[in-house]
């Protein structure tokens, strides 16, 4: 058996409503969970507020994602702008931001980007509210805890950045929709938030197409919901679990009808960007990248799963990792996109050798610790399948990782797409570990600090992602 990797001892507390946790320690956790959230958004909101203050020249993506802004503000959402969106991302995103500079009447870059901002501002203040109502409140402080940290946060608070607006849609939609399908009865009102919630990630699905991958994890989650439950469920349950997902559907539906396709038109032909070009295709290398840095992103959220492979059997986990190092670091110019990572690893590595030796290292770690989750949580599988909310969460990565498959054209997988998946990948760490060592509040908050460098190096006229 695979658990047998694990160490006897492997029981990570999880949240109240799946495990015999005391209710003293899940209050603990929370009030905890809540005060790193505060702390971590004021922090990434004082950042932002005075980026937008100081600040009032296009960087990064600005000047490619402001036409857009711009053709929405004066067009508004019709089927000819939506025909004329020239970068990447989906037309709901730029219509969030186009309707603050309509609403504040200003400076069209710095109005935008406060619409950016502003989706930071009501996605937390959403989930911090409504945690407290919820089935699973724990993991609920655990994804925007996890997205509030990750490298690319604050540069996606505040530029013209579509990030923020499809975070708001995506996680409060996936919330909202899990504590719909999880409830034993379905009320008027509760059937009223499982469509919203469906219709929100059409939407987030409209605004970042990487978020395709939570419909499928919805479908699977609503089809092991109808096992658990039985076929002899509530009507009423069946029907608002059908009219939640079409209402998923119906904005991706209506999106691809009016681009013909999936890609916006301009970088389906290839004149968005001078270099890029991307479509539907079929890439092998996409999905490894692609997994490389999930788990990647996955090792400060949970490297405390890498204490629980049994020591008879870390000799082995160990030798796959450094074959995974080895490989990772033959294939660098591939595995290593623009980011963080990248950077540090020229800035440590200096010469090309030590690069290799560096993102070999760094690679090396990843696979033992993405190894160790893996095993934890296959002993944990039972814990998972009893919380949607956790199943939900692993099935988005996996489909996220998936999808890539199909991604064709050139365009690199950038890390800051991970943004996307950063809420779920703290979903996951949280179902596993909630509570909050000093350990992982230093790497959570050493996250953290990585966000607002990168933020302000765009700002002193560094380049890069």
């Amino acid at each position: 058996m695979l658990s047998n990797s694990l160490s006897a001892d492997t029981t990570p507390a999880s949240t109240p409503r799946f495990s015999s946790s005391s209710t003293r320690n899940s209050r603990e956790t929370s009030c905890g969970a809540v005060g790193l959230v505060i702390f971590i958004l004021l922090f990434n909101a004082l950042s932002a507020v005075l980026f937008l203050c100081l600040i009032n020249r296009p960087i990064y993506d600005d000047q490619y994602n402001i036409i857009d802004v711009h053709t929405y503000a004066t067009q508004g959402l019709t089927a000819a702008a939506i025909r004329a969106n020239t970068t990447p991302p989906g037309p709901v995103g730029f219509a969030w931001m186009a309707a603050s500079v309509r609403l504040l009447g200003g400076e069209e870059l710095r109005d935008a980007r406060i619409g950016a901002f502003a989706s930071w501002i009501l996605l937390a203040s959403a989930i911090l509210i409504g945690a407290r109502y919820a089935s699973f409140p724990d993991l609920w402080y655990g994804a925007l805890l996890a997205s509030l940290v990750f490298p690319h946060s604050v540069e996606a608070m505040s530029l013209v950045l579509t990030e923020g607006p499809a975070l708001f849609f995506g996680i409060l939609g996936a919330l909202a929709w899990i504590e719909f399908i999880s409830q034993p009865k379905v009320t008027f009102s509760v059937l009223l938030l499982g469509i919203a919630g469906g219709l929100s990630m059409g939407l987030a699905v409209t605004t970042r197409q990487y978020f395709l991958a939570l419909l499928p994890a919805a479908v699977m989650v609503a089809i092991q919901q109808v096992r658990s439950r039985g076929w002899r469920s509530n009507g009423r349950w069946y029907i608002g679990v059908i009219s939640s997902l079409t209402a998923a559907v119906l904005p991706v539906l209506l999106l691809v009808m009016i681009w013909k396709g999936f890609s916006s038109p301009g970088m389906a032909t290839g004149t968005s960007y001078p270099l890029w070009k991307a479509k539907l295709g079929l890439s092998f290398l996409r999905p490894i990248i692609g997994a490389f840095y999930v788990s990647f992103y996955l090792l400060p959220l949970t490297f405390p799963a890498m204490s629980y492979i049994k020591p008879n059997h870390r000799w082995r986990v160990v030798a796959v990792a450094l074959v995974g190092g080895v490989a990772a670091g033959y294939y660098s110019d591939s595995m290593l996109q623009w980011g963080p990572l990248r950077t540090a690893v020229h800035f440590l590595g200096r010469t090309t050798t030590g690069q290799l030796v560096v993102f070999g290292l760094v690679a090396a770690l990843t696979v033992y610790n993405a190894i160790a989750v893996a095993l934890l949580l296959w002993d944990k599988r039972h814990t998972i399948l009893s919380c949607p909310l956790a199943l939900f969460a692993l099935l988005t990565v996996i489909f996220f990782v998936a999808e890539q498959f199909g991604v064709g054209g050139n365009i690199p997988l950038y890390d800051r797409y991970l943004l996307q998946m950063a809420p779920f990948l703290g979903l996951i760490a949280f179902a596993l570990f909630p509570r909050l060592t000093r350990a992982r509040v230093a790497a959570l908050t050493f996250m953290s600090l990585v966000s607002h460098i990168m933020l302000w190096r765009y700002a002193f006229g560094a380049h890069g992602s």
